[in-house]
């Protein structure tokens, strides 16, 4: 029964307003009519005609309320009035209603009609049309609330009236966040029809839906798509502005269900990225299957990503050499829920500046390959911090690859990057160095094959700019970008990852790998492809009243403009489309050696300017653009001058 009275209540509420006004009114009106009737039969024990006196009452009961119910707002939110202020506002009405009829029947009194009608109409009138808010409650209440939630909802359409659309459109049917109004695809068959209750739009309705409807989101459900295609729907629906989410790939959808739960944020990398190269299995196993494995910096962007791809090729035991406890604790926990098949996984605590630690680990474990993706990365902060970076990012690197070399480790991978190529900054002179020792110990070793990646920033790093401006983006701006001319290089964190592992197989000894980044991105345009993929607009003089600044600073100490890959003119090909391999000029380690020891000697007494000097000499082509910024330094520099 209660499906049924639900079922008639959907057309009730599907009425214009006015025809609800008017049903409304001809129910208060039947209740005069019915409570004067009853009135009658109350007083005089019996049912009675309306007619004479009696008709007469019933009209004068209408005439007199209908006016007072209608200044009391009765007609304007009948839903409103259906809790005790509804109660409260009914009772006052029918009292400035029972003084008016009383006067007219109990104190004047008219011919044929008792005085006590007078009296008992307006007391069965104020129940009745209490009794008749409170069922309306019952019986349309919730719906209308239901419809007021929906109506209040996002409106989205899902871009794709495939299976995974059909199945996402049916996730969301009971969704609280947000209302999918229909479909968009470019299958221009199907455009004006129904599926499964929703319409299907044409892409070029978009721009007009979004502004007349008032859609907010579009749901990309194509996750088949190439991603030059996914790139093009992209681009064309920037200037709709509308917030674009997306389900993953299929390869990340693993044949399951589509759920709500899948709709991620657009990463930047679907518009930057290029075509993902399947990569080559025989690469991917050959250092790692079925073998010890270490990754120092496990707990960082690449070094995790680094530990998943590797679990997925199996290898007889992992090992995570961490610094951080807490990055350590997160990436231990995160790979034991991956974790499918008995792998043993030792998470060590342990700095890689650290000769006996290091030993004590690899005389114990003895692994087979070892991924060195420990270091210091963010440019300004090593530039502050000189002697640390330098002491991390390259006797960090000579004690791990020499007690590799002592242990007989076959295999030793250096994580490096396109800021050592003619470095501005000490961090890009760091790594340069950090290369220079493996090429100089692998032309000695022969043990152990010493080889080095090299690639550019990667999106979704704790370095990154892509978090960085998501999260400035959700504040409301402004975004901040050190100069409006500043260019990099992307790539996915899994693709570098795989790359990485991929070009380590390949090696030889003493090899530099530069890996195939694509073409430089300027960040000023990665900025503004951000706000717009979330629905917003920038705010600039030509347009004063756009959601979200870009505000320009100033290069921070060390930053470059532009980032490089090769130092040299000649790289190789190699059997992998996205890898090259240089050829960069090195010392060898006799030379190298007697230069290390100079250093080490002017970072014990941190002496900025002698260990400046040093990696200008050591390393081709870098050129401070700042003066000394070490904190140290400036503080006694200031103390000093305060002194004189």
């Amino acid at each position: 029964m209660l499906s049924h009275t639900k079922f008639l209540a959907e057309p009730v509420l599907g009425l214009p307003r006015v025809a609800k006004r008017l049903i409304v009114l001809t129910v208060d009106a039947s209740l005069c009519v019915l409570t004067v009737w009853l009135s009658f039969y109350l007083r005089l024990g019996e049912f009675i005609p309306l007619s004479d006196g009696a008709l007469l009452a019933a009209i004068v009961s209408i005439i007199i309320a209908l006016p007072i119910f209608i200044v009391f707002g009765f007609y304007r939110a009948i839903f409103r009035y259906s809790g005790w202020s509804a109660l409260m506002t009914v009772s006052k009405a029918v009292a400035i209603y029972a003084l008016i009829y009383a006067a007219i029947y109990t104190a004047i009194g008219i011919a044929g009609v008792p005085r006590t009608v007078g009296l008992i109409q307006p007391m069965l009138l104020l129940l009745l049309v209490g009794a008749s808010r409170a069922a309306a409650r019952y019986w349309l209440g919730g719906i209308y609330k239901n419809k007021l939630k929906l109506a209040a909802l996002p409106k989205v359409l899902i871009y794709g009236a495939g299976t995974a659309g059909r199945q996402l459109a049916a996730a969301m049917s009971n969704s609280h966040e947000m209302r999918v109004i229909g479909f968009i695809d470019d299958d221009d068959r199907l455009h004006g029809h129904i599926l499964n209750g929703l319409p299907i739009y044409s892409p070029a309705d978009l721009r007009g839906l979004a502004e007349s409807v008032g859609v907010s989101d579009v749901l990309l459900a194509l996750p088949s798509a190439s991603r030059k295609r996914r790139n093009e729907i992209l681009r064309e629906m920037l200037h709709a502005k509308v917030s674009v989410r997306t389900l993953p790939s299929v390869t990340e959808l693993a044949q399951g269900k589509v759920s709500i739960s899948l709709l991620r944020e657009l990463d930047i990398d679907d518009l930057l990225g290029r075509e993902p190269v399947t990569p080559n299995h025989i690469l991917l196993g050959k250092n790692i299957s079925g073998k010890i494995v270490l990754v120092t910096g496990a707990g960082g962007s690449i070094g995790s990503e680094l530990c998943r791809q590797i679990l997925k090729v199996k290898p007889a035991a992992l090992l995570l050499i961490e610094q951080s406890e807490y990055a350590l604790y997160q990436i231990h926990q995160e790979l034991q829920d991956l974790l499918n098949d008995r792998i043993p996984l030792v998470p060590l605590l342990a700095s890689v500046r650290d000769e006996e630690r290091m030993r004590e680990i690899m005389s114990t474990w003895k692994p087979d390959t070892v991924y060195h993706a420990a270091a210091y990365k963010h440019v300004p902060l090593v530039e502050h911090n000189p002697a640390e970076g330098i002491r991390n990012n390259v006797l960090g690197t000579y004690t791990a690859a020499s007690m590799a070399m002592e242990q007989g480790v076959a295999d030793f991978v250096l994580i490096s990057t396109d800021k050592a190529v003619r470095p501005t900054n000490i961090m890009g002179a760091s790594k340069r160095l950090a290369e220079m020792v493996l090429q100089a110990l692998a032309e000695k070793s022969e043990t152990t094959k010493f080889t080095m990646v090299r690639f550019g920033n990667v999106l979704g790093s704790s370095g990154s700019v892509v978090p960085k401006f998501r999260q400035q983006i959700r504040d409301g701006g402004p975004i901040t970008l050190t100069h409006p001319e500043i260019t990099r290089y992307f790539m996915t964190i899994p693709e570098a990852a795989q790359l990485v592992i991929q070009a380590g197989a390949m090696a030889r000894g003493g090899d530099v790998f530069v890996l195939d980044m694509g073409q430089p991105v300027k960040i000023m345009d990665l900025a503004i492809r951000m706000i717009e993929l979330t629905g917003l607009s920038v705010k600039d003089e030509q347009h004063p009243d756009g959601d979200v600044e870009i505000q320009i600073t100033a290069l921070r100490p060390g930053e470059k403009l532009y980032e490089e890959l090769l130092i040299g003119d000649n790289p190789k090909p190699t059997s992998h489309t996205r890898i090259m391999k240089a050829h960069e000029e090195f010392l060898t380690w006799a030379l190298l050696e007697e230069k290390l020891n100079a250093l080490k000697m002017a970072l014990d007494i941190n002496d900025v300017g002698v260990i400046r000097a040093i990696l200008q000499e050591l390393v081709s082509g870098y050129a401070p653009n700042e003066d000394i910024v070490d904190w140290v330094y400036m503080a006694q520099e200031a103390e000093a001058g305060a002194g004189d």
